[in-house]
């Protein structure tokens, strides 16, 4: 029987099975998420007396999630997010202006990536279209390719091509 996780994965395999519509999402995908850490980074609430940036709240929320769904990829994703946290606070550190605009240039940027693999590869919407929680799938299924890729996680390779297939 098939996890909750590898259903979302096979659903979103689905809408990317063009291997060229899947490299310009491995450049899109990560763009689209390090875009809006410089904004989140603009706001922080205080925490114990520390003061922690909303790049960190919604951050570590986000892994939680990931985390519910699949550890082993939950726990790489959070570990992907570090540095893109970091680099939003050093932006942010710039001022609002440079956080705003390095979340144009990389949402912006992200997407032009997303739509270009949609339309010229893909032949059919993002999945996010017909399914809102597949933003949320979406870097996880990068992350999971990533880590087949380094031959780990087979068990999700198997899982996502005989699920697509059906």
């Amino acid at each position: 029987m098939s996890t909750l996780f590898e259903r979302q994965l096979a659903t979103y395999a689905t809408y990317h099975r063009d291997p060229r519509n899947r490299a310009t999402h491995f450049i899109g995908i990560p763009a689209i998420v390090l875009s809006l850490m410089p904004v989140l980074a603009l706001w922080s609430i205080p925490v114990g007396g520390v003061a922690v940036s909303g790049a960190w709240i919604v951050s570590i929320l986000a892994a939680i999630g990931w985390i519910a769904l699949d550890r082993s990829i939950g726990i790489a994703m959070a570990i992907a997010l570090i540095p893109m946290v970091l680099f939003g606070e050093w932006v942010a550190g710039f001022g609002v202006a440079a956080a705003w605009w390095s979340f144009a240039v990389l949402f912006v940027g992200g997407w032009v990536f997303q739509i270009v693999g949609h339309v010229a590869y893909e032949g059919r919407r993002p999945a996010l279209l017909d399914n809102l929680f597949q933003a949320f799938i979406g870097p996880m299924f990068i992350m999971a390719e990533t880590l087949m890729a380094f031959g780990l996680r087979r068990d999700l390779e198997g899982a996502i091509h005989i699920q697509a297939s059906q």
